[in-house]
């Protein structure tokens, strides 16, 4: 009897390109491995229609859909509108209460509709505005694998990032979350699978707890 393939298709976080995904090895007896990319929005394009434009992307049925960070953010969206057989997301949030604090306060004041679009563009510089001195250092590997530097992009994914409302989450999603993810602290977050010593770019630097427990997180029911 022929296994039925499962279909995972990968979204990664923002202005990243699928290369984050290079060193993630699924068995290809059981899976196949599709990779989304980002698009330029449309000019006041929510962030539904946005994942709506990314689910034609999507060419099979009953799939699964794995997003990081902030494309852990879209694939909740994209699930609204195809319903998932799995979902699941890496270093993200699951609702605004996860939030923390810093990005709450942008939020508020409105900070996000000020940052020049030429900071935008400067991916090192809208990292420590955002999220710290500290973090921005971290962000040097990730770098690596930065692919979109589009203003009107950068503008629109820094807004549904900030201002993202919301509440209520799937009950079964699969949440997997670095105890030391400096961009959105462990502490905000709840109902997760905890990677020890994880940080933000864990998806890269910790490629082999992934390949090795992957598998069986898709499978499980």
């Amino acid at each position: 009897m022929i296994q039925e393939l499962i279909h995972v298709y990968f979204m990664p976080g923002m202005a990243a390109s699928p290369k984050i995904f290079e060193y993630i090895k699924l068995p290809e007896s059981h899976f196949e491995m599709h990779f989304l990319e980002w698009m330029i929005p449309s000019e006041n394009e929510s962030i539904s229609d946005y994942a709506s434009r990314i689910c034609e992307n999507i060419k099979h049925d009953n799939v699964v859909l794995v997003g990081v960070s902030f494309g852990g953010v879209l694939v909740q969206e994209m699930d609204k509108h195809i319903n998932a057989r799995k979902l699941i997301i890496i270093s993200s949030v699951k609702s605004s209460s996860e939030l923390p604090k810093k990005m709450i306060l942008v939020k508020n004041t409105g900070a996000y509709k000020i940052i020049p679009t030429q900071l935008a563009s400067k991916m090192e510089l809208f990292e420590k505005y955002i999220f710290g001195s500290t973090v921005s250092k971290r962000f040097e590997l990730y770098k690596k694998y930065l692919s979109v530097n589009d203003n009107k992009y950068l503008s629109w994914a820094i807004e549904n990032m900030v201002c993202w409302s919301q509440k209520d989450y799937r009950s079964d999603i699969v949440h997997i979350h670095g105890d030391q993810d400096p961009v959105f602290p462990i502490k905000y977050i709840d109902h997760c699978i905890v990677v020890k010593n994880g940080t933000h770019i864990m998806i890269i630097n910790k490629h082999k707890w992934f390949n090795e427990n992957l598998p069986r997180i898709i499978l499980d029911n």
